[in-house]
């Protein structure tokens, strides 16, 4: 088939020297100096909202100021990979006139059944990102590009109420086999070794075939699928579909990433994909999320902490997808939760007990622990991606939830709350 009949997604990373100003990210107040934020969530001081929405903006200040050479921001002081641009070519020609500024095709990845084709372009020496961005949509008004915008985890994981607590697995009789049952996750890696996923369906991912965890999604992973004597998850009969997006590295998240990510979801054919990410719009991923929604599939992602009046985050804020806020165990909306009508459902993401380093439990807190619990009980009784169906797996959620606020869908809980009974207190299991 000819290219020019194909419906191409690609991917333009510019690399040159930037001359951009590096600058901390724009929020609504001043932000504070980089000391007088907490390094922890044990060290937020109970109902600081300012406090807890600054933990991402010292996070992206971090992440600068360590790795100058790889990372910058955006206009509005979100984190990018620096020298590089995304972008979706209109044409054959389009494409032609990239390569005529200098541009070369430095790699390119085929999302198969989609006819989504990511290709990675190198600008010519001395061209900065800014200039690379105009000079591409300057040369394509009819295509589409932006910057490679890296997104963060939502939410926070303390050792402080459990850390004493050792995770113990289920016995192996109790394994029910092979489930039907597949929901995937973009995030960080997944400790595979912790017993909570002893008797667990895992599949993995990235960085080329090396195990990389970290906390944030071995927790996110544990509230979906994990089980043992004291915790258990929502599916623990789930197969796990799991894509380390970061592989340790500090532009890891970025656009390019979860894109690849979606295409072996896609090859996998996993339904329901759970993304407790966080970041700026981005119009290559907007397309991506869009083309997935379109052949039917659910994503769902956690709105974000940056506040009640912030502006949206992404991907929870792009249209169709299962935006998921979260609820203390007084079912009230945290603090620091995002609001707006990107919010669909809320779910426990406070005073609960999630699966952390060295084979223990930790307390988690934000929406990124809220959206796995959702995304798991969408999976329930999906087989394959299908438009019908999971419209219907929406519905009846929808139909199922608490309503906490006003009547109908409102901005602070969405349809309202599910997944309440899976809530474990991180005290209670001290106790055990």
């Amino acid at each position: 088939m000819p290219r020019s009949t194909r419906c191409l997604l690609s991917m333009t990373l510019a690399a040159a020297a930037a001359t951009a100003q590096v600058r901390l990210p724009t929020i609504p107040l001043p932000a504070p100096p980089l000391q007088a934020l907490p390094q922890t969530l044990d060290q937020v001081q109970p109902g600081s909202l300012d406090q807890l929405r600054d933990l991402r903006h010292l996070e992206i200040a971090r992440l600068i100021r360590t790795n100058r050479r790889l990372v910058d921001t955006d206009p509005a002081g979100e984190p990018i990979v620096r020298n590089e641009i995304l972008g979706l070519y209109s044409s054959d020609a389009a494409l032609d006139r990239v390569r005529s500024l200098g541009f070369t095709v430095d790699r390119e990845q085929f999302i198969g059944g989609m006819n989504i084709r990511v290709e990675v372009f190198r600008a010519p020496a001395g061209m900065s990102t800014k200039k690379a961005l105009r000079s591409l949509r300057e040369a394509d008004p009819g295509g589409s590009y932006d910057y490679n915008h890296i997104y963060s985890g939502g939410g926070m994981v303390t050792m402080s109420t459990a850390e004493q607590v050792s995770a113990s697995a289920v016995p192996a009789a109790a394994n029910p086999g092979q489930s039907p049952l597949r929901i995937g996750l973009l995030d960080t890696g997944v400790d595979v070794t912790h017993p909570v996923f002893r008797e667990s369906s895992v599949h993995t991912w990235g960085c080329d075939h090396h195990a990389i965890p970290a906390a944030h999604g071995t927790a996110v992973a544990s509230l979906m699928i994990g089980r043992g004597d004291v915790f258990h998850g929502v599916r623990p009969d789930a197969a796990l579909f799991a894509a380390d997006v970061y592989c340790g590295r500090p532009t890891g998240g970025a656009v390019d990433a979860l894109v690849a990510a979606f295409g072996w979801l896609v090859q996998e054919r996993v339904p329901v994909i759970n993304v407790s990410l966080v970041g700026a719009k981005n119009a290559l991923l907007e397309r991506v999320i869009a083309a997935l929604i379109a052949d039917g599939y659910i994503i769902v992602a956690a709105v974000g902490n940056d506040g009640p009046a912030a502006p949206p985050l992404y991907p929870a804020s792009y249209a169709n997808v299962v935006g998921v806020t979260a609820v203390d165990a007084q079912q009230h909306a945290l603090i620091e939760a995002a609001r707006g009508p990107q919010v669909m459902f809320a779910a426990p993401g406070a005073d609960l007990a999630a699966a952390a380093g060295n084979h223990t439990y930790a307390a988690v807190r934000g929406t990124s622990f809220a959206a796995p619990l959702v995304a798991a009980l969408l999976a329930s009784g999906l087989a394959a991606p299908n438009s019908a169906d999971a419209a219907a797996a929406i519905n009846a959620l929808a139909k199922s939830a608490v309503h906490l606020g006003a009547p109908g869908r409102d901005l602070t809980y969405g349809y309202g709350l599910v997944g309440a009974a899976y809530r474990i207190d991180p005290a209670s299991l001290n106790h055990k």
